[in-house]
């Protein structure tokens, strides 16, 4: 019964997903830029002013399996990183000297590479019909005020597909609820395979919910503004180290000390710069607006 124990208690062993957590603050600076997205309907010129027994133990096995495998599924519904599997004893009562036959399967967990391309760093584009959920995790437009405080800009998310226009999937600050919980913000089933995806984003100059935006920018095209990555991918250098004080808050349980991508393996995560064009500009961080899109299989 130990020897059975252990190897339950093996099979156990899961993979841990990455938390949820909110809130954050960055700098600001000023440059003019001229911006136009095909994708957006109209272009935008502006001021940026922001940033595997015996037969013994055969029964015991099977209920202790049981028990394990009920912990796995339980874990299952909110870590998506871990094998499920089953575990059967035939027959679960026998006479010494009669040996039962043990059944086992292990399902592994799936990699989202496996049923989508990532191209130009920021096209997402699956290969299956598959159900998409976006989180927002953060919006880091800030600035301040007379006094220091520092003041988030009303900012908005959008999500187009194929040659479609671009519509909202969010708009408000980071001090909002949605994002303090980092909650789901749009859900579609299935995307059918092949469609492409094109999320991005802007911030609202006068800090309202009103018509006067900033520059749109967009995954369509070849815009260095939004990045695509997934679990284990190297950031980009310009968004900030682990330990550096400019990383936001909300980003730092999904990356690791190396500044690699720490999410789940149906995860794509979404970095945007919506305040500067200038890579080289110490503003150009990728951390304006992110989010975290989770892929279903269907």
């Amino acid at each position: 019964m130990k020897c059975c124990f252990y190897v339950a208690l093996q099979s156990a062993r899961v993979l841990r997903s990455s938390p949820h957590t909110a809130g954050s603050t960055d700098q600001v600076s000023s440059a003019i830029r001229s911006r136009s997205d095909p994708r957006c309907k109209s272009p935008v010129t502006t001021t940026l002013a922001i940033m595997k027994t015996s037969h013994r133990t055969a029964a015991a096995a099977a209920i202790l399996a049981v028990g394990v495998l009920a912990t796995l599924t339980a874990r299952a519904q909110t870590i998506p990183a871990i094998p499920v599997g089953s575990l059967t004893a035939f027959p679960t009562v026998v006479q010494t000297g009669t040996k039962p036959t043990l059944t086992w399967s292990i399902n592994y967990p799936s990699v989202v590479k496996d049923y989508i391309d990532i191209t130009d760093n920021n096209t997402i584009t699956p290969k299956v019909n598959l159900k998409c959920e976006i989180r927002i995790l953060g919006a880091g437009v800030t600035s301040q005020d007379s006094k220091g405080n520092i003041i988030f800009y009303y900012t908005r998310g959008r999500i187009a597909f194929n040659n479609n226009s671009f519509t909202d999937i969010w708009a408000g600050r980071n001090t909002d609820s949605l994002v303090k919980s980092q909650s789901i913000i749009y859900t579609k089933s299935p995307v059918v395979k092949n469609t492409k995806i094109y999320l991005g984003g802007q911030y609202n100059k006068d800090n309202k919910n009103n018509t006067n935006w900033a520059p749109f920018y967009s995954s369509y095209g070849t815009s260095r503004n939004v990045w695509a990555l997934v679990s284990g991918d190297l950031c980009p250098d310009r968004i900030p180290g682990y330990n550096a004080p400019s990383l936001e808050t909300f980003l730092k349980p999904y990356l690791d000390s190396t500044n690699r991508v720490k999410i789940g393996p149906m995860d794509v995560i979404i970095f945007m710069e919506l305040t500067h064009t200038n890579e080289r500009d110490d503003g150009f961080d990728l951390q304006d607006l992110v989010l975290l899109v989770t892929f279903t299989k269907l």
